[in-house]
């Protein structure tokens, strides 16, 4: 939602929030891009327009990466439009291309900011692990053939549970001022997908830095590669150098999973 029009979009009668999926491997990530580059916010805005017949301008929950995908996206908009909420995501189906899906719909309260009210986020990170790759899996997880050692790798996320300053796992372009972020939870679950053998890296957080939960992710692996100790995974941790940190996670395997408010 753009800043200088805000004010104007408030004057609306309804505040309509929507839970979004999507598959992020066609776009450019999630915020509107200039043509000819195009991201999902773009589809959504102009698809849903021929919904509620009015300019469209989303505000969203997070601004997902070029590649990375997306089960509880939210974004929330203003319209004059009547459409009822419950028909809202049937509507946007006949709409909306086959990789992006409105989950849910609801009318909230005038002051509701998908981005500003956020609490905190669950991404999903999955790994597929073996020789062979799986087609079915292979645009929603980063394989690695080698074995890992998954106990190891539990016990660096612990390291990063709590309140510290995220430096070390920020993109080496990030302008954010505050690296201050609060974990919740980091664990690693197993689960099979189609048949591929998946480890799931689920971080619960207050807030993520630009490539955090990426970067986080390559380090993790480094553990469970035995390339790299517990004890150099929290030395690099606590050096805030994010020169130490391998490449970041290929962005296929990120999925941000649900928003809290």
């Amino acid at each position: 939602m753009r800043s200088e029009h805000k004010a104007e979009l408030k004057l609306r009668r309804r505040n309509i929030a929507l839970t979004v999926a999507y598959d992020g491997t066609n776009y450019n990530g999630f915020q509107w891009q200039s043509p000819p580059r195009i991201a999902v916010q773009n589809i959504l805005e102009e698809r849903l327009e021929k919904i509620f017949g009015d300019k469209i301008e989303l505000a969203a929950a997070g601004r997902t990466d070029a590649g990375v995908h997306a089960f509880g996206q939210v974004v929330n908009f203003f319209t004059d439009g009547r459409i009822d909420v419950e028909k809202i995501p049937l509507a946007a189906g006949t709409v909306l291309p086959n990789d992006i899906v409105v989950r849910e719909a609801r009318e909230v309260d005038k002051n509701f900011s998908a981005l500003h009210g956020a609490k905190s986020k669950i991404y999903f990170y999955r790994i597929l692990r073996g020789a062979a790759t799986n087609p079915f899996v292979n645009r929603f997880a980063w394989h690695i053939f080698r074995p890992l050692d998954v106990e190891a790798m539990r016990e660096a996320l612990k390291v990063l549970i709590g309140t510290h300053d995220f430096t070390t796992f920020k993109a080496v372009s990030n302008v954010q001022r505050n690296p201050v972020r609060t974990i919740f939870a980091a664990e690693i679950f197993e689960e099979k997908l189609f048949g591929g053998d998946c480890l799931t890296i689920k971080i619960h957080a207050d807030g993520f830095l630009y490539h955090m939960a990426r970067n986080i992710v390559a380090l993790t692996v480094a553990v469970g590669r035995k390339k790299i100790s517990l004890h150099d995974f929290k030395k690099i941790f606590d050096a805030r150098d994010r020169s130490l940190v391998p490449a970041t996670a290929p962005a296929q395997g990120l999925c941000l999973q649900e928003v809290f408010y």
